[in-house]
């Protein structure tokens, strides 16, 4: 699997999450199941089996987390204003409506905030682009024309 690039605030925010599932929250788990084992009867206490399945997944995660942070480039974000890369937040202007995005990397993207992957069909057509060019991004509903209004 090719490297993924994330942005270093991209990257924080993962291993922030990492070290709150592997301190607090593997903490939280394990006196849910203390607290379960104090009740007796495994055998049937629902507690205990939920509370051993939250471990599970909470170790999973972490797992998870750690193989993929093993694979990112982390990028520092804008650098320049004449081309559109990682951490540019640009204004285009599609039809007659402007749109505001950002580009950022896979684990920071919220749509309703503008905020769009690098690695999406419409932040791949962006990227290397400069103010004043059109870029054609193939949609669900279609051709998309887009140009470049201002990068930030």
């Amino acid at each position: 699997m090719p490297d993924q690039i994330i942005s270093k605030e991209g990257y924080e925010k993962m291993e922030k999450e990492i070290e709150y599932l592997s301190t607090v929250k593997r903490k939280e788990i394990a006196e849910s199941i203390q607290k379960a084992k104090d009740m007796g009867d495994l055998s049937e206490n629902a507690e205990y089996h939920e509370a051993k399945d939250a471990q599970a997944y909470n170790e999973g995660k972490i797992i998870e987390l750690k193989a993929t942070i093993k694979n990112l480039t982390v990028v520092e974000n804008g650098g320049s204003r004449d081309e559109i890369g990682m951490g540019s937040k640009i204004t285009v202007k599609a039809g007659d409506k402007e749109k505001v995005y950002t580009i950022v990397s896979f684990n920071e993207v919220d749509p309703l905030e503008g905020k769009i992957s690098n690695e999406s069909p419409i932040g791949k057509a962006f990227l290397g682009k400069k103010k004043g060019e059109k870029v054609i991004v193939e949609t669900p509903k279609g051709e998309v024309e887009y140009k470049i209004l201002s990068i930030e």
